[in-house]
């Protein structure tokens, strides 16, 4: 338990003041913080050392904001799923109206099962329950968003535009 007060304190400011970033409000930014930490203690086995402690923090915070939209608004706006989709939770880069398009269409090239696995992160799903949506594993759902993001960022690099 040391631990996690441990990471609390190192991290807490620094994840606080994405999700301020994100919400814009000081208290679902507090409510949301709680949230994270809470689910990092549920899911602390399962870190698998792949991204550092507070990218996988800001990857909980920012799948619990996402969460969070979906619930509060049933409709989010697409363009600003995506940027969130394509912008990594540490770059600050802008994703502009046109970029956010391409981004659309490209996705349109894509196979179904692929462009809904992208929709359902874009909605906030977790890869837990994408699997169980479309009977595929768990790290199956991880691979093909993977893919799709780098194969998005790729097209957009050669387009010059990211």
């Amino acid at each position: 338990m040391r631990e996690i007060e441990k990471l609390y304190r190192l991290y807490k400011d620094d994840v606080y003041r994405y999700l301020l970033s994100l919400t814009h409000n000081p208290d679902l930014s507090e409510d949301l913080l709680s949230e994270t930490f809470i689910n990092a203690i549920k899911a602390i086995a399962n870190f698998k050392g792949q991204s550092s402690i507070k990218t996988w923090l800001f990857s909980i915070a920012r799948n619990l904001w996402l969460q969070n939209i979906r619930k509060e608004k049933s409709t989010a706006e697409y363009n600003d799923l995506l940027q969130l989709y394509v912008v990594n939770p540490m770059d600050e880069r802008l994703i502009t109206e046109e970029i956010a398009k391409r981004i659309s269409n490209l996705l349109l090239e894509k196979d179904e099962r692929t462009q809904r696995i992208v929709n359902m992160r874009l909605e906030g799903y977790s890869f837990i329950e994408i699997a169980r949506e479309l009977s595929i594993s768990e790290n199956s759902a991880r691979v093909i968003d993977f893919r799709a993001r780098k194969w998005i960022k790729s097209i957009l690099v050669k387009e010059g535009l990211y």
